[in-house]
């Protein structure tokens, strides 16, 4: 799951972005609207955390222009705005959720994972393919019904392959998912990542098979061994 966080306040923002990173999401994290906007234009994600006050502008300002697009990726405010009439004016513009500061960060992590549950939203509660069993909101992995585990990276490739489980997926795609603009990425970075996954895939036995199609990318397959 890939997330934009748009946050000001630099120590707020690396916090928030460490424990987002911790929950299996991938996140840019950017201060300024221009900077959001280029993000937008770059990358698709899966939803928004979004502060209002920001140095070159208005965060409604942002989240207007996304829906004005018909741009529907679930946007969670972030502020420090506690009036009823600062709330409703974000709903109103398109917000999905309201959190104000201070707050706790297992209410953030819950009402994120809440937006993406919702229809059309990236979180199913369930994956499986063969013997595998993956929750997706827990964040959780199960092969044969043993729990198993893996890193943070690890599960998210496991989740976007188990998606599309059966459909060759674009290495690049991968990369764009798993990888965040702050990551250090070398060419052969998703090909190591892949190692270590099928490795313990294996030692679990689990029941299906990950096919490298060169020069396309990868497929989780099942073989029902």
């Amino acid at each position: 799951m890939r997330l934009l966080l748009v946050e000001d306040e630099v120590q707020l923002r690396d916090l928030v972005q460490r424990s987002l990173a911790r929950s299996g999401f991938t996140v840019d994290a950017v201060g300024e609207v221009g900077d959001a906007q280029a993000a937008l234009a770059a990358s698709r994600y899966d939803v928004i955390v979004l502060d209002l006050g920001l140095p070159d502008g208005d965060g409604l300002t942002l989240l207007r222009e996304l829906r004005s697009r018909r741009d529907a990726t679930p946007v969670l405010v972030l502020t420090a705005r506690d009036g009823v009439d600062d709330r409703v004016e974000g709903l109103n513009s398109g917000a999905d959720d309201y959190l104000l500061k201070p707050f706790a960060m297992p209410e953030l992590i819950a009402r994120l994972k809440a937006l993406l549950r919702r229809p059309s939203g990236a979180l199913g509660l369930v994956l499986e393919a063969g013997n595998i069993s993956f929750d997706t909101v827990g964040r959780a992995l199960t092969i044969g019904g043993k729990p198993v585990s893996l890193t943070p990276r690890e599960m998210a490739l496991l989740e976007n392959l188990l998606r599309r489980a059966g459909r060759v997926v674009p290495k690049t795609y991968l990369e764009e998912r798993i990888y965040g603009f702050d990551d250090e990425v070398t060419p052969n970075s998703l090909e190591v990542l892949l190692h270590r996954l099928r490795k313990k895939l294996e030692g679990s036995q689990f029941s299906g098979e990950i096919h490298t199609v060169r020069g396309v990318g990868y497929l989780l397959a099942e073989t029902g061994r």
